[in-house]
């Protein structure tokens, strides 16, 4: 289950300077800050900028690139649905189709309760395993629609 804390100017300030220094800081600043506060915020990205002296497009770039990071608040649990080649071919537009209609939201959404956020990801790194798929950092390999289902269950919760 995920716990993050509420957006602060402040805290964000500290996320910042403590990884200003890191060799290519964008990425460890952008990843410490979904993980403090379960998302990039846009008011983050223009102090971002000044403390990289960046532009804010450019920042803004970097979030919007990378399918990682969330504009808005995840649910108390991410279910993400691996929509790489090798699980494709196994069947994972089927199972996501399935996690879609029994959650009631499509990928990229979080349910109305706040519960479950659905996500895409773009390869696990199971290719061998297809299709795959992770709940709250857990890797599942072997997914199919008995295991979907119990996922789904278990993030409902």
């Amino acid at each position: 289950m995920n716990s993050y804390e509420p957006w602060s100017a402040a805290r964000a300030a500290e996320i910042i300077a403590a990884n200003v220094g890191c060799e290519g800081p964008a990425l460890p600043i952008l990843h410490a800050i979904q993980a403090a506060f379960g998302f990039v915020p846009e008011a983050v990205e223009p102090m971002i900028a000044d403390a990289l002296n960046l532009s804010r497009a450019e920042v803004h770039g970097v979030v919007t690139f990378y399918h990682d990071f969330r504009r808005k608040p995840a649910g108390r649990h991410v279910l993400k649905l691996c929509r790489a080649e090798a699980c494709q071919s196994m069947g994972g537009e089927r199972l996501a189709a399935r996690a879609e209609a029994a959650l009631g939201i499509s990928l990229g959404e979080t349910t109305a309760d706040g519960r479950v956020t659905l996500e895409p990801i773009y390869c696990l790194g199971l290719c061998a395993t297809a299709p795959s798929a992770m709940l709250d950092g857990r890797v599942v390999a072997r997914l199919d629609e008995a295991r979907l289902d119990r996922l789904v269950a278990e993030a409902q919760r």
